[in-house]
């Protein structure tokens, strides 16, 4: 599972970033554009609105698997979520917490 969580964080990574890129290149930083495109009618809403929803029910879903198998730095995943994405925050937090449990299952055996 670990191979493809980390396919997919790379995957959530490349596939947002051509099209904001793609964005930059056209329009700049200019964000009054960009959040007026965002929320553009009912259907861009209802992705944008659901996918805030989506990061803040990982966030409390990442607090609380980091307090649960001790993975350290887990405001990382935060800042990665803010500046990139969910799309590779979440798979990124899965690869990295199953490397977790992975240590420290050997921990128990050992």
């Amino acid at each position: 599972m670990r191979k493809l969580y980390l396919l997919f964080a790379v995957v959530g990574f490349v596939l947002p970033y051509y099209f904001f890129v793609s964005f930059l290149f056209t329009n700049g930083l200019n964000l009054q554009l960009f959040f007026s495109q965002i929320f553009a009618n009912n259907i861009s809403s209802f992705f944008a609105v659901d996918l805030i929803i989506s990061a803040i029910v990982f966030w409390i879903f990442l607090y609380r698997e980091s307090q649960r198998w001790q993975v350290r730095n887990w405001w990382v995943y935060i800042v990665a979520t803010l500046t990139i994405g969910s799309s590779f925050a979440l798979p990124l937090f899965l690869y990295f917490r199953e490397a977790r449990i992975g240590a420290l299952a050997s921990e128990t055996r050992d």
